[in-house]
């Protein structure tokens, strides 16, 4: 059972700044990593590639999906209050911490890959916004250094400008996105449908294949449990700031995706997925000059609050899992003086995003980089949840606060669902890739087959590793608690 102690942290220095975030500001700091406005210009375009109009099918499906992943944030949040979210979850979840190194290291991959979609994707909307700009080759490339550094910098400063900044923004464009999308849809009269929720059985492996997009359409909606040790309260406030977050991403997103899809037009979506910027098209058909403005600041804006978000929390999963002495270098848990930030986490963070994201531009230019980035990031997202539901099933056995359906049938439902989410995906890319060989679909399928074999095959072996060579080390890993909260294996 759990037995508070007074200290386990070993002193102040290496803390981060407790009490700075509160319930609202916990869920726009996870909205601001969904990026609502941001996912109609890149991920969305990845799912109206897979499946057309039906597009909106497949991102309300997603929700549903990541409403069941979000089970086990909400329970581990009412029981553990730890920077490393998901990665400590799963640290602590057995004596032997068996399941923490393996979900660091699948979380690494994503933490990797998933900077493509606010570098890449604000270079890709601004790059393709006018032809003028277009013709400027490698225009893009200032965009994506800028956004890296901006990204940066602020997460540097500490926790409570990020957060203040993302709270205020993120609401407007939530309430922008709604308004807009019902405008659109009335506008569109009789253009309305019930067609683009309709689902072939024919089309049911495409579906999945478009899923590995509409997921990642939500993919930090679970991120204000790596601020938990800078909120007050954590074990009250974070879960309400999970079900918050959750509750604004489909309200922004899937009216949003309806929207778009009638106000394209069903019969002529196949011509979405290659137009530049299809979303501002939409916006501006219906909206006029002043909707396609109005969406281009909040788009800037989302992939703004995206970076400043992600950034934040990759560098506090990392100092979480550097201070436990495991994957990263111990000087990754080191706390700024003054801002109280992860500073050096933060630092290698900028630098990695640095090369991979030039790296990818400059080989398929940045639209389809980050969409290729993407495909990996939902492998490596996806790998990591299924870590953490199992975990969850087996903390709450142990410490004996097992319920069987939110700690028994629902993880163990939505881990199988996450598994043929994964099959699907890696089946249609390998297949694309051998129906129509080419270098961009070659990098699709490499990038979900990596991402299956850095997330399982290497994080399993680095959990081994860990357990049989340093299982001191793996013990004690993800017991920390930020109200001091220790565990007992006491039967």
């Amino acid at each position: 059972m759990f037995k508070k102690t007074s200290s386990d942290s070993g002193g102040t220095r290496n803390e981060l700044k407790k009490g700075s975030v509160g319930t609202w500001q916990g869920a726009f700091y996870s909205l601001a990593q969904v990026g609502p406005a941001a996912d109609i210009a890149i991920l969305l375009i990845g799912t109206f590639r897979d499946v057309g109009f039906r597009s909106v099918t497949a991102v309300l499906v997603a929700w549903l999906i990541y409403g069941l992943w979000m089970i086990t944030p909400y329970e581990f949040s009412k029981l553990r209050s730890n920077a490393g979210g998901y990665y400590a979850y799963s640290a602590a979840s057995t004596k032997s911490g068996f399941y923490g190194p393996a979900t660091a290291f699948s979380w690494l991959y994503e933490n990797l890959t998933s900077s493509a979609f606010a570098v890449l994707g604000i270079s890709s909307f601004l790059f393709l916004l006018s032809s003028e700009i277009s013709s400027l080759k490698y225009l893009w490339v200032i965009f994506a250094i800028g956004m890296i550094v901006y990204v940066s910098v602020i997460p540097y400063l500490g926790i409570r400008p990020s957060v203040q900044y993302t709270f205020i923004t993120g609401f407007a464009e939530v309430m922008f996105l709604f308004v807009a999308s019902i405008i659109i849809i009335i506008e569109v009269g009789p253009g309305n449908s019930f067609v683009p929720f309709t689902l072939p059985f024919s089309i049911v492996p495409v579906f999945f294949l478009s899923m590995i997009f509409s997921i990642s359409d939500f993919t930090g909606i679970g991120i204000s449990t790596t601020i938990s040790e800078e909120v007050t309260e954590p074990k009250k406030k974070i879960k309400n700031s999970l079900l918050l977050s959750y509750l604004f991403s489909g309200l922004a997103l899937i009216p949003a995706t309806y929207a778009l899809t009638v106000g394209w037009g069903i019969s002529g979506i196949g011509g979405f997925a290659g137009a530049n910027d299809p979303g501002l098209i939409v916006f501006e058909r219906y909206l006029g000059p002043i909707g396609g403005i109005l969406l281009v600041i909040f788009t800037i804006n989302s992939y703004l609050s995206n970076g400043v978000a992600k950034t934040n929390a990759v560098s506090r999963v990392w100092f979480s899992a550097s201070r436990d002495k495991i994957i990263f270098p111990k000087s990754f848990s080191e706390v700024h003086k003054k801002y109280k930030s992860p500073h050096k986490a933060i630092r290698a963070y900028m630098i990695l995003m640095l090369v991979i994201n030039l790296l990818f531009g400059f080989l398929f230019g940045p639209k389809t980089g980050a969409l290729i980035l993407l495909t990996g990031s939902g492998i490596g997202i996806i790998f990591t949840h299924i870590y953490a539901n199992i975990s969850l099933t087996l903390y709450t056995r142990t410490q004996k606060v097992f319920k069987w359906l939110v700690h028994g049938l629902i993880p163990i439902a939505s881990s199988i669902i996450a598994a043929v989410v994964i099959f699907y995906t890696v089946q249609q890319d390998i297949l694309a890739q051998i129906s129509a060989p080419s270098f961009d679909n070659f990098a699709y399928a490499s990038s979900a087959v990596v991402g299956v074999i850095w997330s399982f095959v290497f994080a399993i072996i680095i959990s081994f590793y860990y357990v049989r060579k340093k299982p001191k080390i793996a013990t004690e890993a993800g017991t920390y608690d930020a109200d001091h909260i220790k565990i007992s294996w006491d039967k």
